[in-house]
């Protein structure tokens, strides 16, 4: 079953009296249960594609289907529980609030939905996933920076999304804590995620099961 596709995606941008094209009529398919990787120079359109995938944004023109249903049609509001309930955020700086311990940092997502009791539940149960229940009652700077990223990584599962898309998910990590992370998005993966992930690194790059290349707005062939 196709999770995403995309026809003739185009987004341009006023820029003072200038138009930026940041996309150019992308065309993307992508399988429930991949693991994709986005690459590309600075510019090249990455960011722009993973922000009308994760529905933060709208295309100028063309379509986006998420599990076969055309989000770029929708609402503000529509959007909005699409991406909460449907789209797990991974990012290169974990954006964890500082003030709350780990676990009700996973617990986030889950209360703007109708989980009603059940949020504290499936928080223990997405950290004990990453393997950091022992960590729950700790505040992100209590954490290693791996830590940090595997609590992110819980937060992105916690809600059951369709679609995970990692934003260079191992950019602010060392090489090892880095590895780590990408053996559990492997795993996954394997359990049936699907993951767009947007990365530099072709080490990074290569643990996933399919590799696409942008360039000026566009896929490369």
């Amino acid at each position: 079953m196709k999770i995403i596709q995309t026809e003739n995606l185009t987004r341009t941008y006023a820029l003072g009296n200038s138009i930026v094209n940041a996309l150019r009529g992308v065309d993307f398919e992508m399988e429930t249960g991949e693991f994709v990787a986005l690459m590309g120079p600075s510019g090249s359109g990455k960011s722009t594609m993973m922000h009308l995938l994760g529905c933060l944004d709208t295309p100028t023109a063309g379509r986006y289907l998420l599990e076969g249903r055309d989000v770029s049609t929708l609402s503000k509001d529509e959007r909005a529980r699409v991406r909460n309930t449907r789209i797990g955020f991974i990012f290169q700086t974990f954006n964890l609030l500082p003030r709350i311990n780990a676990l009700d940092n996973i617990e986030l997502p889950l209360l703007y939905g109708r989980y009603d009791g059940e949020s504290k539940k499936r928080a223990a149960g997405a950290l004990e996933r990453v393997g950091l229940t022992s960590r729950a009652q700790h505040r992100p700077n209590e954490l290693s920076g791996g830590e940090r990223q595997r609590i992110a990584i819980a937060r992105a599962l916690v809600a059951d999304p369709a679609l995970i898309l990692a934003d260079e998910p191992t950019g602010n990590l060392d090489s090892q804590t880095g590895a780590d992370i990408m053996r559990l998005l492997v795993e996954l993966c394997r359990e049936g995620r699907t993951i767009l992930m947007v990365t530099h690194d072709a080490k990074v790059a290569a643990n996933a099961g399919r590799i696409l290349k942008m360039q000026d707005g566009v896929i490369l062939q």
